[in-house]
């Protein structure tokens, strides 16, 4: 009984925006259907929510499995452990929701705009991103094996500590990302643009960096040393330190002007202070004139 009054409070917008539709038996929800309110561990599996939208709602623990959420807005939502696997929220507007710990396993996000949205410790193994905006997005922690971030826009997203064994990076922006600590073996990073991205203390064996930008990329500390398509040119662009593993007959250096700081799991760079102008130069001594033809 109370798993049906969460459901009844969470459909309850519905009379405001749009007719009831439905016969015994019909799974489909009006195109149009707005969730508020709370919802916790509802179970809505299997369900058409097309272009549906979910504002200030809290859907924490929620079951989605192979819901139909293309076009679906999700507002300032949480979404903390729910259940999306194999969810299709292609097209969807995902902004200022939290998907922490959620399992999105298999789910398709293409096309999707998901920008400072939260999905740390989320599950997205097998999931696809392709074509999306996840600008300043949070992964932190996430599961992310095998997922498709083909031509997906990151700049400064926080990857910190991921598990992202044979992830698709191909044609990705990951500017000024962060993905510290994180295991990316067989990931693929070609012509990607990692340029100011922070890589420090990651595991990349086996990773594809052909034709990958890395202008300025912190490498300190990673492990680069069975890497593919990696090439002295890019390393001589990129930032490392004496703990960087590279492959064998190439090298690193660091990069004047930069000092990476390293808070917690944290990357900044902060630019270093310029170098003190050089001192005045020492005057001439002064010359004095004298009247030789005036003296007696």
């Amino acid at each position: 009984m109370r798993r049906l009054t969460h459901i009844l409070l969470a459909l309850a917008a519905l009379a405001a925006v749009a007719p009831a539709v439905a016969c015994a038996g019909d799974r489909e929800v009006p195109k149009m259907t707005t969730f508020g309110g709370s919802c916790p561990r509802c179970e809505l599996s299997g369900r058409r929510l097309r272009g549906a939208r979910f504002m200030a709602a809290d859907f924490s623990g929620a079951s989605f499995v192979g819901s139909d959420l293309r076009e679906a807005h999700f507002l300032a939502s949480r979404f903390n452990e729910a259940n999306l696997t194999h969810a299709d929220l292609t097209d969807s507007q995902i902004l200022g929701a939290n998907f922490t710990g959620a399992n999105l396993s298999n789910a398709r996000l293409r096309d999707t705009q998901a920008s400072g949205s939260v999905f740390a410790e989320a599950n997205l193994s097998g999931a696809d991103l392709s074509d999306s905006a996840a600008q300043a997005a949070n992964f932190n922690e996430a599961t992310m094996t095998n997922t498709v971030f083909h031509s997906t826009d990151l700049t400064a997203a926080s990857m910190n500590r991921v598990i992202a064994r044979g992830a698709d990076f191909r044609d990705a922006t990951l500017r000024a990302a962060v993905l510290s600590f994180g295991r990316f073996e067989k990931a693929s990073f070609r012509d990607a643009v990692l340029d100011a991205a922070i890589l420090t203390n990651g595991n990349f064996e086996g990773a594809d960096f052909h034709d990958a930008s890395m202008r300025r990329t912190q490498i300190g500390g990673a492990d680069l040393s069975h890497a593919r398509g990696l090439t002295q040119d890019q390393l001589d662009e990129a930032c490392g330190d004496s703990r960087t593993r590279l492959p064998v007959g190439m090298t690193t250096k660091g990069c004047a002007g930069l000092h990476i700081s390293m808070h917690g799991m944290h990357g900044i760079i902060i630019p270093a202070p310029p170098a003190p102008p050089p001192p005045p130069a020492i005057p001439a001594p002064p010359r004095y004139l004298v009247d030789v033809a005036s003296r007696p």
